[in-house]
């Protein structure tokens, strides 16, 4: 039997630089500044000459990325938050902390990000309901690929929303040849371990060209804090990013480039191997996939099952990444149905292709000839 291939790995990219981080975790540790260390600030002048944005404020998670985010722009009850009902929780859960409501819309079966269509049905409803005001738009850039900015900041300027770009799957990514971090009114990003620039635990970031906002981030991580540390100003969080994630982050960033050139060929690989025989996340033109993950689209539950059976057999990982709409999970199915009178619209696609969807090994230490033959074995199945 061949080698496995894992769905992710961290452990090849760690033996390229365990001699620099040992160096720069020791340092921290001689420093004893584990809590907004320079490295921090480092990290975050790093992270938006990257994204090409003029400010980048590191906090603790991709969650607490889109909390801070949301409570700098006073969301709460009333407010109408409306996202993508195909995504991880964490972007539905945040605008319940805060008191607002999730609106749930529909994803496009071809891109799998938002619908641009509906989410302009959505807000429509939500407006002539009455009982919600239309607040933000929190569009997922899934999987790697730049959700429809363009359109996204139009309905949000012509609605005065607040536009949030949830990057935590791609960074990397590109739209119009901008970098995600430029789009939205902020970005937040996450440095969950297998994120395309991850940490080894918690961390995140916020990008925004807004110096406000950026200033307000800074407080709110930080409880809240002025210009010294006991001036409290505003009611905030706790926050802030660890200055040893922020240093395995700094060592991380000088094989980014190269990680990222990687995700692409091993896109490209998959699509030579699997386009027109299953369903593949389609590119607009003028995106570019960062790749965070690779996930197909299958005919049923039972197709997907078959693949996936057939690739554990072979030691090939997968992942089924979401085997249920956030609007079916039962922590937000009674906002789901009370958000508008009479019930809001069916979500078909987001049903869909929970049943559908299957995520193949994507990481930039394996090969193409790995990503074929995976895709071999995908085949081979149905």
């Amino acid at each position: 039997m061949s080698a496995p291939i894992a769905l992710f790995d961290v452990k090849a990219q760690q033996a390229l630089i365990r001699e620099d981080l040992d160096r720069r975790i020791a340092a921290v540790l001689d420093s004893g500044r584990f809590i907004n260390g320079p490295e921090v600030a480092e990290l975050e002048e790093k992270l938006a000459a990257f994204a090409g944005c003029a400010h980048a404020v590191g906090v603790s998670s991709g969650t607490d990325a889109l909390q801070i985010a949301m409570m700098a722009e006073g969301v709460g009850p009333g407010d109408a938050v409306f996202l993508p009902a195909f995504t991880y929780t964490a972007t539905a859960e945040v605008p319940l902390v805060l008191g607002a409501t999730p609106v749930f819309v529909d994803v496009e079966a071809e891109t799998f990000n938002i619908d641009i269509a509906d989410l302009e049905r959505r807000i429509a409803a939500v407006k002539k309901d009455g009982r919600l005001k239309p607040r933000a738009v929190v569009g997922v850039d899934l999987f790697g690929l730049p959700a429809d900015w363009t359109a996204i900041e139009a309905i949000c300027a012509r609605e005065g929303m607040f536009a949030l770009d949830d990057a935590a799957q791609a960074f990397g990514a590109t739209l119009g040849n901008r970098r995600l971090g430029c789009w939205a009114h902020a970005t937040a990003l996450s440095f969950y371990p297998t994120k395309t620039l991850g940490a080894y635990g918690d961390g995140g970031a916020l990008l925004t060209n807004d110096p406000d906002r950026a200033e307000l981030y800074r407080s709110l991580r930080t409880h809240g804090e002025g210009k010294t540390r006991y001036a409290v100003e505003r009611t905030g969080m706790n926050g802030r990013l660890d200055t040893i994630q922020a240093t395995i982050l700094l060592a991380k960033l000088a094989l980014f480039d190269g990680e990222l050139a990687q995700r692409k060929r091993l896109g490209a690989a998959y699509d030579a191997a699997l386009a027109g025989r299953v369903g593949v996340q389609a590119t607009p033109p003028g995106a570019e996939n960062a790749y965070g993950l690779y996930t197909i689209r299958l005919a049923d539950a039972a197709a997907r099952s078959r693949v996936q059976a057939a690739l554990t057999e072979q030691k090939i990982g997968s992942g089924i990444y979401y085997p249920k709409p956030l609007h079916h999970q039962p922590a937000y199915a009674a906002h789901h149905a009370g958000c508008i009178a009479g019930g809001p619209a069916p979500l078909p696609v987001s049903e869909a292709l929970c049943d559908q969807v299957l995520s193949l090994p994507m990481h930039p230490y394996m090969s193409e000839a790995d990503a074929t033959r995976a895709a071999g074995v995908v085949l081979a199945a149905l």
